[in-house]
């Protein structure tokens, strides 16, 4: 596999401990990178953006294969562990910074997102308006280290976090049923 077969996607959907696993776990999917985008704070750290004063919000920047797994399949994917209906952060993270988005990296990505968008609203599978937003990607930053991979690194702490800010019991409810 040649660096010009793989494509890269950006996606914010509340504490990105919580949006590497999903995507992680997939076939075609070379790494998942938690950071910082969509601001205008240059290499900002995880306590400037958590001031809500850089205009960034956690993401995860994912490289992957298209030939295995489908841009579409990761917007499947992204939808499935967010509530697309809140736009002022996810389950108990709440602030601009936590924010749901979609970064596009192309006309083509561009087009996929919305129109995966709208037949989600079309759905109807919520009573609510899909408020993410779809925006062209910008500078990411990575994360500092120790939110890298957080869920292999810190289980406990992870499964608490995942489980206590509401967000696994959306996901059954909404996603798995």
């Amino acid at each position: 596999m040649t660096k010009e077969q793989l494509e890269v996607a950006t996606f914010a959907g509340g504490c990105f401990w919580c949006m590497v696993e999903p995507f992680e776990s997939q076939q075609g999917i070379k790494t998942v990178v938690s950071g910082y985008t969509g601001g205008h704070v240059e290499n900002p750290t995880y306590e400037q953006v958590c001031s809500h004063t850089t205009g960034h919000t956690e993401a995860v920047q994912i490289t992957f294969d298209p030939t295995i797994f489908s841009y579409e399949q990761l917007l499947t994917a992204y939808w499935q562990q967010t509530d697309p209906t809140d736009a002022m952060g996810q389950f108990a993270d709440r602030g601009d910074s936590y924010r749901p988005a979609i970064f596009f990296h192309s006309p083509e990505q561009q087009a996929a997102a919305e129109a995966s968008k709208q037949a989600l609203q079309e759905s109807r599978r919520f009573s609510k308006d899909i408020v993410t937003e779809i925006l062209p990607a910008v500078a990411f930053y990575p994360a500092e280290d120790y939110h890298q991979a957080f869920y292999k690194k810190n289980p406990v702490h992870y499964e608490r976090s995942h489980e206590g800010s509401g967000r696994a019991g959306f996901i059954r409810e909404n996603w798995e049923g």
